[in-house]
């Protein structure tokens, strides 16, 4: 096979797959993790079942291939808003996030909140980092306000810190909705406004002292 024919041929497969984690995303927010399954995936693609397999072998797979996208488009979303000042950006991501996850519930639910059973087959950690670049842009907010004198500390463990800060809110609004939590979106910030706050009062360490792993 020529070197042109074998970029079309991986163009094409490309493609393919985008398609299918699109009409996956669909799925999942019309139906939630429930909804999201190898046949009614190749039924809204028009694909034989074992075509979709050919691409992703069983759910965990798609759901890993989700959170990918998904934290691409957020991190598209994210470096749309970057105020000038160091700390503000950091509120502009976490911002971004919140608006993210309050309003694709369905899909928020099945991507950050279904657990993941195993780590993708021959992935390093980098390169599942590599995978989240959302996270890197608080990463390197936090890390610039860190320059900039806000922040003291470990970069990791504070983007760390205000992403699970983040997550739990979010997590707890979406299914814990009868509470009185308030505007929900305020309620987002708030808690993010408070974790700000309790990180700038000190230095934060790092998490462990082992290299990053999954």
């Amino acid at each position: 096979m020529s070197s042109i024919a074998a970029n079309r041929r991986g163009l094409h497969k490309a493609e393919l797959r985008a398609e299918l984690v699109a009409a996956a995303h669909a799925l999942v927010r019309e139906e939630g993790y429930e909804g999201l399954t190898i046949r009614k995936l190749a039924t809204r693609v028009g694909y034989a079942p074992m075509s979709v397999y050919s691409y992703f072998a069983d759910k965990q797979e798609i759901l890993l291939a989700l959170a990918e996208d998904a934290f691409a488009d957020l991190a598209r979303r994210m470096r749309h808003n970057q105020p000038r000042d160091p700390l503000e950006a950091v509120h502009a991501a976490l911002t971004e996030y919140a608006e993210f996850g309050l309003g694709n519930p369905n899909e928020y639910r099945t991507v950050f909140m279904t657990e993941k059973q195993k780590p993708p087959v021959g992935k390093t950690f980098a390169e599942m980092e590599r995978g989240n670049p959302a996270f890197q842009v608080i990463l390197e907010r936090v890390e610039a306000c860190i320059l900039a004198g806000k922040l003291k500390g470990d970069a990791r463990a504070i983007a760390t810190a205000l992403w699970t800060v983040a997550h739990g809110a979010i997590s707890l609004l979406i299914t814990f909705p009868f509470y009185p939590f308030g505007d929900p979106k305020a309620y987002v910030m708030r808690i993010g406004d408070l974790a700000l706050a309790g990180l700038a009062a000190g230095e934060t360490a790092p998490l462990t002292d082992e290299p990053g792993h999954c």
